[in-house]
C-alpha cells in the first residue's frame, strides 16, 4: 500500500481556500481529468475526461477543522483514502495539504500525480487572478 502526500503553501485565508473544494459537486472545477460528477447523499461519482466512472464515498467533509476525507470504491482499488486539509498559518496565509493511500500502489502514484495538479488548481482559484 502506498501512501503520497503533496502540499502547497496559499496566500489566502483558510475559509476561502476550504470554500473551494467543500462542495463535492465542485471537483470538475478544480481536479484535472474530471469532466463532470453526481452527488447523492454522501456518495460522490466521479466521470473522467476519458468516460471513466469512479464511485466514490465521502466520510468527512468537516468546516470546523477544514478536513474532506472519501475514499474511491471502484473495485479497480483494492484500497484508497484520499484527505484534504487546510492549515492556518496566518490570516491570508494557508497550507493545503493532500494525501493518498491506495493499493495497488501503481493507482496511488497516478492520483497522487493529479493531486499536484489540484493543488496548483485549488492555489489560483484561493488567490485569484
Amino acid at each position: 500500500m502506498a501512501s503520497l502526500r503533496h502540499e502547497i503553501r496559499i496566500a489566502a485565508a483558510p475559509d476561502e481556500v476550504w470554500a473551494i473544494f467543500t462542495r463535492p459537486e465542485s471537483i470538475p472545477e478544480w481536479f484535472p481529468g474530471i469532466d463532470s460528477c453526481t452527488v447523492e447523499g454522501n456518495v460522490r461519482v466521479i466521470k473522467t475526461t476519458i468516460g471513466l466512472e469512479m464511485p466514490e464515498e465521502i466520510l468527512t467533509n468537516d468546516p470546523i477543522i477544514r478536513r474532506f476525507v472519501y475514499r474511491i470504491t471502484s473495485p479497480v482499488y483494492r484500497f484508497h483514502l484520499g484527505v484534504i486539509d487546510v492549515i492556518e498559518i496566518g490570516p491570508n496565509d494557508s497550507l493545503c495539504v493532500y494525501s493518498t493511500t491506495a493499493e495497488p500502489d501503481a493507482l496511488a502514484l497516478i492520483i497522487a500525480g493529479a493531486t499536484m495538479g489540484a493543488l496548483a488548481q485549488i492555489k489560483h482559484l484561493a488567490e485569484g487572478p
